[in-house]
């Protein structure tokens, strides 16, 4: 097995022009297709439980995804926080910093998922029971949820390796795990469920299982990135001091945002079912979108916080520049195939016509999206990257209270375009807000490659 590749500072050589076009699309392209094969997991599980007799089966695994989705999306903190201190001690070339991100990132995974399992131990058939209604459902999603709690470690684990893999500029190792976890989960869905009739408990399994092998993939993808010796340190307290800084604002900022769009489909339940649903479906589409832009504030991420760790200011500007560039090309390529071929995209998840109507009526509220809220998703990456998760705790809390709520009440008599109205000013004004902090304090290194 080959030794420990050597980490060197980013732009080091006879390429004076890092980072360029190739090093952004190399971490972005990888990123999207990761992120790209994400629902491919749903997909089957909806697909193996679909097509059994009962269909409570089905519904029993909603309900326990849910509760994950939940818990596991306000934790993923884990990746934004292991990034931009892995990028920056990477562009410093301090290995042994680096090999400690991910260490202490790993350690705190592990205490969250135990304390998870705790909590969802004891609250899972309550909790089940509440999203369910009906208690033969609510047993089986109690009984999802008590097997899957067993992947929790792995699970959290690997947001840490995934940030650290971005921090390092290495979006194909990122992409070779979350591709190993999907495609077994997939094949193991239809295994246990189709092959050996385990139904509610296979679906589950197969995710622990496929959670557990991605996370061998990507322990031994590490060590040739990780001295073997040293880079440990003693001070405790001191080395996570950084990443509690870091984590507990990421924190608080990822739960607004989840209430953001809990409060959009709360408020489109009171309009109606069929306006619920035909928000459900448009919100494919923003899932769509933070697909592709999420790559380019990975990207972002990297890229700033290795110019930042390797005090390089000019390489610092061309990261912000290239990253733009990129990201309004995709915004505008997004919202255009929106425009062009979102009639069509309707017309294929439902044959209900009165359902596909409202969804059309609101299309282009969607469609201007990627345009318009682009630069939140950028502007995230480049605080990821400079470690600034105050700037973006802040202005993800003023963009909520100050612009989305009010902007909906004064806009709820129009209905669901006034909803839709109100959540695209949200998105336009946590980029407005980024873009105001961004140039009263801008992006610059200091001699030591930190923040100025």
């Amino acid at each position: 097995m080959a030794g420990p590749q050597r980490l060197t500072k980013p732009g080091a050589g006879e390429d004076k022009a890092w980072p360029g076009h190739g090093d952004v699309l190399g971490m972005a392209v990888p990123m999207i297709a990761a992120n790209l094969s994400v629902p491919l997991v749903g997909i089957a599980d909806s697909t193996v439980m679909g097509h059994l007799a009962d269909p409570g089966g089905l519904a029993a695994v909603a309900v326990g995804s849910t509760l994950f989705s939940v818990a596991f999306t306000a934790l993923n903190f884990l990746r934004m926080g292991t990034t931009g201190l892995t990028a920056q001690a990477h562009g410093a070339g301090r290995e042994g910093e680096v090999a400690d991100c991910l260490r202490r990132g790993v350690r705190v995974a592990v205490i969250l998922a135990l304390v998870l399992m705790a909590l969802l131990g004891f609250a899972a058939a309550p909790l089940a029971g509440l999203l369910a209604g009906e208690p033969i459902l609510a047993g089986d999603a109690a009984h999802y949820v008590s097997i899957r709690l067993w992947g929790a470690p792995a699970t959290l684990c690997l947001f840490v390796f995934t940030g650290w893999f971005i921090g390092l500029g290495r979006g194909r190792d990122a992409l070779r795990v979350v591709v190993t976890v999907n495609l077994t989960n997939v094949l193991l869905d239809f295994l246990f469920v189709w092959g050996l009739g385990a139904g509610v408990g296979g679906v589950a399994s197969a995710s622990v299982i496929a959670e557990v092998i991605g996370l061998a993939v990507a322990a031994g993808l590490s060590r040739q990135y990780v001295p073997r010796a040293g880079g440990v340190s003693r001070d405790l307290w001191g080395d996570y001091l950084p990443l509690l800084r870091l984590n507990l604002p990421l924190f608080s900022r990822t739960v607004v945002l989840m209430l953001c769009f809990a409060f959009v489909t709360a408020a489109g339940s009171r309009l109606g079912s069929e306006v619920l649903a035909a928000n459900a479906l448009l919100m494919n589409f923003l899932f769509l979108a933070s697909y592709v832009l999420d790559g380019f504030a990975n990207a972002a991420e990297s890229l700033v916080g290795r110019s930042i760790g390797a005090g390089d200011q000019a390489a610092l500007q061309r990261s912000i520049a290239l990253t733009a560039r990129w990201t309004l090309a995709g915004s505008a390529a997004l919202s255009l195939l929106f425009f062009a071929l979102g009639p069509a995209a309707l017309a294929l998840m439902t044959s209900q016509v009165a359902l596909r109507t409202v969804a059309l009526e609101h299309l282009a509220w969607v469609a201007c999206l990627p345009l318009v809220g682009g630069w939140a998703f950028l502007f995230d990456g480049f605080m990821v990257g400079a470690t600034r998760a105050r700037d973006m705790r802040d202005s993800m809390a003023w963009a909520a209270l100050v612009v989305f709520l009010p902007a909906w009440w004064l806009l709820r008599d129009f209905g669901n375009h006034g909803l839709w109205a109100a959540f695209l000013l949200f998105f336009a004004a946590r980029g407005a807000i980024q873009a105001w902090m961004l140039r009263h304090r801008p992006l610059q290194v200091v001699a030591e490659g930190h923040i100025g």
